[in-house]
């Protein structure tokens, strides 16, 4: 019996020995297998690294580290494109576990001091560099950067003096020079940012400061700064988009989340101003844009475009004193010669046309070769001219910008209340008679779009002097008068015979 238990745990053991065996041999197969593809990807992602395929070689070089994370070669490589498109802490990161893996690597500690020194860690940056020259004397880039340190710390503590001082202009100029040893520290870019400030150049300021989000991780701060810039400027939907930036690194965070809620409103009320006046929708455009100034009561580059559409859609409405008011706030803010024409038109409603002609001219100063100003000037000296002559509009009491409808209404009460029939006196009939052709005259020319364009433009269509031109029934002396769409009081065709002595 115990000879045949022996047999047995000899032939599992046997057994287990050989499964071992084959275990090994594929191990060592698969080994060999993920070294030629480490090889495969270090070789493709050198090649897409000649070529400017910075995504493509990094991909290769993810894949070489993951497969071997001892390969301090694959970390080299792949610290080589982070540094080529400009990505100094993913490339610092792998430099540093290069020089765990192989402490004696020089060409890396080389390129750690050399990224360190671009990144403004210059302490670190001297220690690394001097380390390199002591070891590479004749290595003349090191050497070079190596002296470089001490100087530009001294350069940096007089930037930060001149800006103690107020004076801007030369901590700029000598922040230009320096980053260009040192791109990415974002505390230089922020120098530089609050240099800008303080010289008025929120344009350049914001450019910097963008690039210090980009630098440096959840920096909220800096979000803010940025909507806030942008808001200043005037532009709602940019600062909008910062803000919720901020808020996606800190949802409650206690600056941005405020001025988020107060800007989803500006920016609602700015896009339904813009795209009623894209709508012709002029009241809504008035509505949308009263409640952005009512939202911001005190930054002028947001209210300036509540402004501007007030003064275009209450033009376009017929508002003239509301959008001569609105057209003079928005000057004082930007001053734009298209303002000045908007502001003209206003002045035309109301017959202003010295005023107009003013703003007309004032927008050629500023914009040499305006048409809307040429064509205004040219406009405004016809009206001046015809001013002399029949006012269609007054005749029947209505608005430059009334409709075809209110002008057939207030047509339709004049001709009832001065229909000659009415007056049996010869000299009141005789009146009548003559505002009777008045009010059928401007009921045809306002009424008729081609006539009224001209009309509008200083030309009367009606007035053979003024080239007008036409078949009118004016012109014919005891004719007989038609009224073109029928007789006003109901009925059919309704036709009047003057007579005249």
């Amino acid at each position: 019996m115990n000879e045949f238990n022996v047999a047995h745990l000899s032939k599992r053991m046997a057994s287990f020995l050989l499964f071992l065996s084959c275990f090994d041999s594929l191990l060592y197969w698969v080994n060999c297998a993920t070294q030629a593809e480490i090889d495969q990807h270090l070789q493709l992602g050198m090649n897409m690294l000649a070529t400017g395929a910075y995504s493509d070689a990094l991909s290769h070089f993810h894949a070489a580290v993951d497969a071997d994370p001892s390969n301090y070669m694959s970390y080299y490589k792949r610290a080589t494109v982070y540094m080529a498109i400009s990505r100094s802490r993913p490339a610092l990161n792998d430099l540093d576990k290069i020089l765990q893996l192989k402490p004696d690597f020089l060409k890396a500690r080389h390129q750690r001091g050399g990224l360190l020194l671009k990144m403004g860690r210059l302490d670190e940056a001297h220690i690394d560099l001097e380390n390199v020259v002591r070891r590479e004397p004749e290595n003349e880039v090191a050497q070079k950067q190596y002296s470089m340190v001490n100087t530009l710390k001294e350069q940096i503590e007089d930037i930060r003096d001149y800006i103690n001082w107020n004076n801007y202009e030369p901590a700029i100029e000598m922040l230009n020079e320096i980053l260009e040893h040192i791109p990415w520290d974002p505390s230089l870019r922020e120098l530089r940012a609050d240099a800008y400030l303080g010289m008025g150049n929120v344009v350049h300021a914001i450019s910097d400061i963008r690039s210090v989000t980009k630098l440096t991780s959840d920096n909220t701060g800096g979000f803010f700064k940025l909507a806030t810039l942008h808001y200043q400027l005037g532009e709602a939907d940019e600062s909008l988009n910062e803000i919720r930036e901020c808020l996606k690194l800190d949802p409650e965070h206690k600056d941005c989340f405020p001025l988020y809620k107060k800007l989803k409103k500006v920016v609602k009320f700015l896009n339904n101003a813009k795209e009623a006046r894209e709508k012709d929708d002029w009241e809504e455009c008035v509505a949308s844009a009263q409640k952005v100034l009512k939202n911001e009561p005190t930054v002028t580059g947001i209210r300036f475009h509540a402004h501007d559409r007030l003064c275009h859609c209450h033009g376009k409405a017929g508002n003239s004193a509301e959008s001569r008011k609105a057209c003079s706030d928005a000057i004082k803010i930007e001053d734009e010669p298209r303002l000045y024409c908007d502001r003209a038109d206003a002045y035309l409603q109301e017959d202003l046309y010295d005023e107009a002609l003013n703003d007309f001219r004032a927008a050629l100063e500023r914009e040499e070769g305006f048409t809307r100003a040429k064509e205004g000037i040219a406009k405004a000296q016809k009206l001046q001219k015809q001013a002399g002559k029949r006012d269609y509009y007054k005749i029947l009491g209505v608005k430059r910008s009334s409709t075809k409808k209110e002008i057939n209404k207030a047509y339709k009460k004049l001709a009832m209340q001065w229909h000659p029939d009415k007056f049996l006196d010869e000299e009141d009939k005789k009146i009548a008679e003559k505002k009777f052709m008045d009010i059928a005259a401007a009921k045809e020319v306002l009424t008729d779009a081609d006539m009224r364009t001209k009309y509008d433009q200083g030309e009367d269509p009606l007035d053979a002097e003024g080239g007008g031109g036409g078949d009118h029934p004016f012109r014919h002396g005891g004719q007989q008068f038609h009224f073109p769409g029928g007789n006003p009081f109901g009925g059919g065709p309704f036709q009047f015979k003057f007579h005249f002595n």
